[in-house]
């Protein structure tokens, strides 16, 4: 399996009641994939390295979910292994006073990965096509004059040297129910519980068409959206790890060259 399993392609309508969140494509558990999952993260290092020595390039995470989707596990199990020194997380709440005084993408411009960097957005200006859409705060005209912002926005950030991947993790609403409860009933976890979840989950439908607009409409051959069954905590892992290392391998990296003669003199003033 590569990466291309999981790729959407741009412009195709997506009916998620149709993706299975539970599958993980006849792996049944995740020793099968440990080895592999062990190699994946050594490849990333060594892309990542190469990546902050170049610092021609960067890459931005765009992680979207349902809430308990698990993008902040993401984030910690399937791109851990990235050194900070290179990489950035950015987690999108409610706007400050300050951000909503400004148009909807200021706040997620000044965040973009600088060159070398990598970037991880957990939620982003996907929000504001999002929530305010499924509360009616943006009717449909604003939704697809957004919708033309984002990928103007995109375009902008991919001519500058950015790749853009764009992860969409599928969950049931039965597994989203369950996390719930497991947050009120373990004390470890409690304080994840916000009684806001509760209401956005009444809008599940709304939610899951908005997602699918955007899927359609917001992709394009340059940043696709990738869409990732997450009922497995293991498996969601694995396929995002191997999408970033992909991704990197895709954006022909090297490492800067060198002066030969220069290192050459220079090397002898060592000895």
């Amino acid at each position: 399996m590569s990466n291309s399993d999981f790729r959407w392609e741009p412009g195709k309508k997506v009916h998620l009641s149709e993706l299975d969140p539970n599958d993980t494509n006849a792996h049944q558990e995740r020793d099968e994939i440990e080895l592999n999952m062990a190699r994946l993260r050594e490849r990333l290092e060594a892309l990542q390295n190469m990546l902050y020595a170049e610092k021609r390039q960067s890459v931005l995470f765009v992680i979207q979910g349902m809430d308990c989707s698990g993008k902040d596990g993401v984030v910690k199990h399937a791109l851990g292994s990235l050194h900070p020194q290179g990489f950035q997380v950015t987690s999108f709440r409610t706007p400050t006073e300050e951000e909503a005084s400004h148009d909807f993408l200021w706040r997620a411009h000044r965040a973009t990965p600088a060159k070398g960097m990598i970037g991880a957005f957990i939620r982003s200006y996907y929000e504001d096509v999002l929530i305010t859409r499924v509360h009616g705060t943006i009717d449909e005209v604003e939704t697809k004059q957004r919708f033309k912002h984002i990928k103007h926005f995109e375009k902008l950030l991919e001519s500058s040297g950015v790749k853009i991947v764009k992860i969409f993790l599928h969950i049931s609403q039965d597994f989203q129910l369950a996390k719930l409860r497991n947050r009120l009933k373990d004390p470890t976890k409690r304080w994840k519980f916000d009684k806001n979840d509760l209401v956005e989950r009444e809008s599940w439908d709304e939610y899951q068409e908005a997602y699918e607009d955007v899927i359609k409409h917001c992709s394009s051959e340059s940043a696709p959206w990738y869409i990732v069954p997450a009922n497995h905590r293991w498996y969601r892992d694995w396929a995002v790890l191997q999408i970033a290392v992909a991704t990197l391998e895709s954006m022909d990296l090297t490492y800067p060259e060198s002066d030969q003669e220069f290192d050459e003199k220079l090397l002898a003033t060592l000895q």
